[in-house]
């Protein structure tokens, strides 16, 4: 799935384009999240861990209208 295909949630774009946490939504209306890789642990083969600021997480649910 290109980034094109997503809707952009957060981000004032003040930080650039690709290097920011961020949070998208797909056209499936699942979300995809970009962040800092973290290993608080390991989880299951085929999935990844990233950390956001919560400040992030607040501005897509604003977004989002929840």
């Amino acid at each position: 799935m290109a980034r094109e295909e997503l809707t952009r949630l957060t981000g004032s774009g003040t930080c650039g384009e690709d290097d920011c946490p961020n949070v998208y939504r797909t056209a499936s209306g699942s979300i995809v999240v970009q962040g800092d890789v973290s290993d608080a642990f390991t989880p299951p083969q085929g999935e990844g861990l990233v950390e956001i600021p919560e400040s992030v997480l607040r501005e897509a649910v604003r977004a989002l209208g929840w």
